[in-house]
């Protein structure tokens, strides 16, 4: 029994510290890594309601996602090595596509590829956040059982 909470502790300090680095490397680059944008320039004008910090906000709830995601993935993959169930295969197929989508709902990615999304407000992180809070009780559900 020990040995299986010893495991988890370490289990939990590894991944927050891992989400910490993520969050610290997102705010940075969101705020101070220049991103050319040649196919979707900026309006030369502010749209109401567009604030940097939401789209900051995004890039850390983004990047905090995909970490959550991998560790999930991970999580899940060990789980079909134990006991070899259609279910868990569907966990792991679920896990990926939303990996997916966290990676490439990242503006930072997007940034790289030169698009660049504005004027949606507090609408740009919510999506993710709300994504968020239910990645957090996948991985509470799946380190717990």
């Amino acid at each position: 029994m020990k040995r299986h909470m010893a495991n988890g502790t370490k289990r939990g300090l590894i991944l927050a510290a891992v989400v910490v680095a993520a969050i610290v490397i997102a705010v940075w680059a969101a705020a101070f890594v220049p991103m050319p944008f040649p196919f979707n320039p900026r309006p030369p004008y502010n749209i109401r309601g567009d604030i940097e910090l939401f789209y900051t906000v995004k890039t850390a709830i983004s990047t905090i996602n995909a970490v959550l995601l991998v560790f999930l993935l991970i999580s899940y993959v060990e789980l079909y090595q134990k006991i070899k169930s259609e279910f868990t295969i569907a966990l792991t197929i679920f896990a990926a596509v939303l990996l997916l989508h966290a990676l490439t709902s990242n503006p930072l990615l997007q940034r790289i590829f030169g698009f660049q999304a504005f004027g949606l407000g507090p609408f740009a992180m919510l999506p993710d956040l709300f994504t968020c809070a239910a990645i957090i009780v996948l991985v509470y559900l799946a380190w717990k059982y």
